[in-house]
């Protein structure tokens, strides 16, 4: 149908499709049941559709339907109005516009806030409905609010929504939420210490930060008290006063001014600003020389001390807050407090000395300082062997190794041969002075030694070697049989085996005299009747054999002594 009248599309003759209409351009077809079939809708295509059918003279019939054509339309898009909104009380303003494109038929779309609905109602909010039908056909639907906004409103969460019927199926498609910019004026303003740690020490990087609550941020401006003298400083961008490796004169009062052009009105806030400080500290030296018994106070003369001198230091310092001394050596805590006494000092009191002060307060805030000293002595041996096993003939390597601080020279001498005939080699690092001879040992070598003596401007020190031949060891043969060790396990084996047998033999036969079988007579001679069914006998005799002072020992039955030839023989009658 077109405009209430009728337009052939297709027609089939004799399953022929005829009179096809040209517009549709191929998307029209007649399907075996004689269905129409309408290939890549378009919106132009909803209308009412005819079928006729006719049957010669029969007659025809009839029968129409409606096609209908949706769109989803395009995800709805966000236009925010630029620049902020100024927050008021009586005036609506535009917050934004939620497009929804090329639908069909005209969707509506809906507001919301923070996932409440909003509804126009003629005094704070307003929304205006625009539709645009585009050239295909399909609607474009826009929509308006315009709100009184608030500064509460500037957390707010807003979005749009679209609803639209897809196939007589009612849908939905929401906008991207968003938040807007609200312009209110300025009630309150802070300043604020960025800093590492609540203690600002020196070195430390600091930050100054003003900040006022209105929006847009008003222009900032810095000042310093100190002293009671205000000073003016660098116009500062985004209300930040920032420094780098702050020192003690930046402290003092700052002061933050906020101007508000909305309201124009002036904000103030202050901060005090507090660097705290430690100075490197200083050590005075008083020396007491144990030779001139006099003190003296010059930091050089830490370097010429002798063994029994005293040192006293004085460690001083200045800082901000309480201090802490202690003295160190080498890394190690050697006392406690400003000062160090030193009394009758020896060589090993060499080294450098480190005065450590700390404020308690701030853990990380320390200094130090550390002053050298030296002790001059008498050279110093190191631990050497005072016997040496040695072969004549021998080429003898020794080593005499001496620490001093002065210039040191170690020499070697012998009963027979002087320093000079001795070849040595002498080296000196870090104030150890190492001197290495070699010689063959002789005959005179041995019953002179060796003296090493290391000598300096203080005084010296002598070390003797005493030589002795090493004793001679035999080796052993092991071609001639077993060494005299092994030797030595096989007889020990074989009297462990001769204890172990006799002692086997003598438990035999003291069970056999306790069950009865060796009873003992008073004539030396006993005879054990065998049984009659039995009549070989069996006689062993046993002979003494006592040495005559053995034989002397031994008893009759009665107690009394009997002679070696008194003992008779024994006979044991085996027979049972």
């Amino acid at each position: 149908m077109e405009k209430n009248a009728r337009t052939l599309i297709i027609s089939m003759i004799q399953d022929a499709e005829q009179n096809k209409d040209p517009k549709f351009k191929d998307r029209l077809s007649i399907t075996p049941n004689f269905s129409l079939k309408i290939s890549d809708v378009v919106l132009q295509d909803a209308k009412v559709y005819v079928c006729q059918v006719g049957l010669g003279s029969l007659g025809t019939g009839e029968n129409r339907t409606e096609l209908r054509v949706s769109k989803a339309p395009e995800t709805p898009v966000i236009q925010k109005t630029d620049g902020g909104i100024m927050a008021s009380d009586s005036e609506n303003y535009e917050i934004a516009k939620c497009i929804s494109r090329n639908g069909f038929p005209a969707s509506t779309i809906t507001w919301y806030k923070d996932e409440e609905h909003l509804t126009e109602n003629g005094q704070d909010i307003d929304i205006r409905i625009a539709h645009i039908k585009e050239s295909s056909g399909l609607i474009t639907v826009q929509s308006t609010l315009l709100a009184q906004v608030t500064k509460e409103d500037r957390k707010a969460h807003f979005h749009c929504q679209v609803n639209y019927s897809l196939a007589g199926i009612n849908k939905t498609s929401k906008s991207e939420s968003f938040q807007i910019n609200v312009h209110y004026p300025s009630e309150n303003i802070s300043l604020v210490i960025d800093t590492q740690s609540p203690m600002v020490k020196e070195g430390d990087n600091v930050t100054l930060r003003c900040e006022a609550d209105g929006n847009p941020a008003p222009e900032y401006t810095f000042t310093k008290i100190k002293e009671g003298n205000e000073e003016d400083l660098p116009d500062i961008l985004g209300g930040k006063l920032s420094f780098h490796d702050v020192n003690r004169n930046d402290s003092g009062i700052y002061v933050c001014k906020a101007f508000d052009l909305q309201i124009l009105r002036e904000l103030n806030a202050t901060a005090n600003l507090f660097v705290n400080y430690l100075d490197v500290p200083t050590i005075a030296v008083a020396t007491l020389k144990q030779r001139k018994h006099q003190w003296e106070r010059d930091l050089t003369r830490l370097k010429h001390l002798l063994e029994g001198d005293s040192v006293f230091l004085t460690c001083s310092a200045t800082g901000s807050r309480p201090l802490e001394f202690q003295w160190e050596k080498k890394g190690k805590l050697i006392a406690k407090g400003e000062q160090l006494n030193l009394t009758s000092v020896t060589y090993t009191a060499t080294g450098d000395y480190t005065c450590r002060v700390t404020m308690p307060d701030i853990p990380d805030l320390f200094r130090s300082k550390s002053i050298p000293m030296a002790v001059h002595a008498i050279p110093q041996l190191a631990q050497l062997e005072d016997l040496l096993f040695v072969k004549e003939g021998e080429l003898l390597n020794l080593t005499c190794s001496a620490f001093s601080l002065s210039k040191t020279k170690v020499t070697w001498s012998t009963k027979n041969l002087t320093s000079e005939n001795l070849q040595s080699e002498t080296v000196s690092q870090n104030h150890q002075h190492k001197s290495v001879l070699s010689i063959y040992v002789t005959k005179a070598l041995l019953e002179s030694g060796i003296n090493c003596t290391a000598e300096n401007r203080i005084g010296r020190a002598e070390h003797q070697f005493r030589l002795e031949l090493r004793p001679e060891v035999a080796e052993p043969d092991n071609r001639t049989g077993p060494t005299k060790q092994e030797s030595k396990g096989v007889i020990i084996v074989a009297v462990v085996i001769c204890i172990m047998a006799i002692s086997i033999l003598g438990a035999v036969l003291y069970f056999l005299h306790k069950k009865g079988k060796l009873p003992c007579g008073r004539s030396g001679k006993q005879e054990i009747t065998r049984p009659e069914a039995h009549k070989d006998e069996i006689v062993v005799e046993v002979k003494s054999d006592k040495l005559p002072e053995e034989a002397g020992l031994l008893q009759g039955t009665n107690g009394e002594k009997r002679s070696a030839n008194d003992q008779g023989e024994k006979y044991i009658d085996l027979r049972n």
